[in-house]
């Protein structure tokens, strides 16, 4: 908490105003999601309609069963996939890394499809099932990076790796048992089509409360981003703040993952734009990246719907469209870096 409380009092100014302006993006892309979709709703009949209690209402019903919700779940989704991100790229010392490159959303989404054979219908655990998966990969791909000294380049490849590994397993599961889930093929493309709000209840918890927690750990992130010797001699207990924020990280991912899919490279691109306008002060970082991570996915989610009228592409198509040039670029960007090419 005293950590918390010296966050706040920060006094960075051009951190602040970044993040103020960064939430009035935020504010305007909600608006936008809201108002906007296959049809237009006018913010004076929808106020109109909201105040006058009818719930019958057409306007009513898309507004509360399908707009909200979905901007709602493109907001937590972002949030929590882009500080998990951000986590990440810290404690692995990687540029490279994201939940969905090193295998964490593949963890979370093998896990979801078990236990919806093991526990069908019971939606509750579908969260809980989600982070044990993310746990998994993310402390998979640290205990590989603890116990060789291989490079950046080399922990990414190793992501793809594990990354594969749970792919399969989501794949084996699928076929062995097709009813594993409704709505599979969304799920595995990442989609917010059919977000309800009682779906968002659990993982709205575990993305808040691992965003506060995240903040409240900035100060232990900058220390393990100048390395785990200098952490250490700063009197760190290393082990166990890296332990902490990983849980965090897969907490996030995990979350996000239970409800929107394998939705991925939010978590790689939100991060390096917030620390190209902020710069590398996870103080800001983190806060940075919660809100323009929410801002990005909802507008995208807002071109998948509104694209190709009336038909609707799942926002992880959209995503990737724009991830996957970015990955290239920070490949070639850090072609010629030694801690690359070690």
């Amino acid at each position: 908490m005293f950590t918390f409380l010296k966050f706040l009092a920060a006094s960075d100014k051009k951190g602040w105003l970044l993040l103020m302006i960064s939430f009035v993006f935020l504010t305007v892309s909600v608006l936008l999601g809201l108002f906007s979709g296959a049809s237009f709703i006018p913010p004076s009949v929808l106020l109109e309609v909201l105040f006058s209690g009818s719930t019958q209402d057409p306007v009513y019903r898309i507004f509360m069963t399908v707009r909200l919700p979905r901007v709602l779940g493109a907001l937590l989704a972002g949030s929590g996939l882009a500080v998990s991100g951000s986590i990440l790229q810290t404690v692995f010392h990687n540029p490279l890394a994201s939940p969905n490159i090193v295998g964490v959303n593949a963890g979370a989404g093998l896990f979801v499809l078990i236990c919806s054979i093991l526990f069908p219908g019971a939606r509750d655990l579908v969260p809980f099932a989600a982070f044990l998966g993310a746990l998994l990969a993310a402390v998979l791909i640290l205990l590989i990076a603890m116990t060789s000294r291989m490079s950046q380049l080399l922990l990414v490849l190793t992501g793809f790796v594990i990354n594969s590994l749970f792919t399969a397993g989501m794949n084996a599961v699928l076929i062995l048992f097709p009813d594993a889930y409704v709505g599979a093929g969304n799920f595995l493309a990442g989609t917010l089509s059919g977000v309800t709000t009682s779906m968002l209840i659990y993982p709205s918890f575990g993305i808040l409360g691992g965003i506060l927690l995240s903040f409240c750990c900035a100060k232990g992130l900058n220390h393990l981003g100048l390395g785990a010797e200098r952490a250490g001699a700063l009197g760190m207990n290393v082990p166990v703040i890296r332990f902490l924020v990983i849980a965090i990280a897969a907490a996030l991912a995990g979350a996000a993952v239970s409800f929107a899919g394998l939705i991925g490279f939010v978590g790689l691109i939100i991060p390096h734009g917030v620390k190209l306008l902020i710069g590398t002060d996870n103080r800001f970082v983190l806060p940075g990246s919660a809100l323009l991570g929410g801002m990005f996915v909802i507008l995208c989610d807002l071109l998948a719907r509104t694209l190709f009228v009336p038909y609707e592409l799942p926002v992880g198509i959209i995503l990737s469209f724009m991830g996957c040039p970015f990955f290239l670029y920070l490949i070639l960007k850090n072609r010629n870096r030694r801690d690359m090419e070690c």
